[in-house]
């Protein structure tokens, strides 16, 4: 699984944080860790510590916030996904059909009015 950030992705001046090149095991090593450490521990995950990511121009930290604020930088290398326990629990529901089957498709892990979308894609693609 692979992680990186891309800039200006549309004429809206909209980004992506993107998982990607991964398949079925890593979606469910990656669901596992977020009800264990987010869920259950109700501690932050960094993504750049996990054996299975690897960071490519950036990190994703994951944190429990009183607001679903969606991912948010100072710097586009380090970002914070920033979301209530609610939403983690809708994101593992978006990850769960890639933890079933291999696949092509793609997904975006929230809805939220922010700048920078976080897509979720096995092939890379949107």
């Amino acid at each position: 699984m692979e992680l990186d950030f891309i800039d200006n992705v549309n004429e809206f001046g909209e980004s992506v944080v993107r998982l990607y090149n991964f398949d079925k095991s890593e979606a469910i090593q990656l669901r596992d860790l977020i009800i264990q450490t987010i869920i259950l521990k109700k501690q932050r995950l960094d993504l750049s510590s996990l054996e299975f990511i690897e960071p490519r121009n950036c990190n994703l930290i994951f944190g429990l916030f009183k607001t679903d604020e969606g991912i948010l930088s100072s710097d586009n290398q380090t970002f914070y996904c920033a979301l209530t326990l609610e939403g983690y629990m809708n994101m593992l529901k978006l990850i769960e059909p890639f933890c079933h089957k291999n696949t092509k498709g793609h997904q975006y892990l929230y809805d939220i009015d922010n700048p920078i979308d976080f897509l979720f894609s096995p092939a890379g693609t949107w």
